[in-house]
């Protein structure tokens, strides 16, 4: 009986051991993909004086959600 598992188990270690060379094999064989580079926005410069809130669009349509 104790062979037989002994067997099983250099069985399995060798399936184990194939399996992973394959996998490493065709990951290594795969097209490497690029990742997009981020987009670059512009933001408009501080102010020199404080005062950086501006009442855009955006913020209007904002305070339009915000009424009761």
């Amino acid at each position: 009986m104790k062979n037989n598992q002994t067997q099983s188990s250099r069985r399995g270690f060798f399936l184990a051991t194939a399996i992973t060379g394959v996998a490493a094999a065709t990951v290594s064989t795969l097209p490497r993909m690029q990742a997009p580079e981020p987009a670059t926005t512009k933001s408009k410069p501080a102010p020199d004086k404080g005062g950086g809130y501006s009442l855009t669009d955006h913020v209007k349509q904002y305070y339009k959600t915000t009424l009761v």
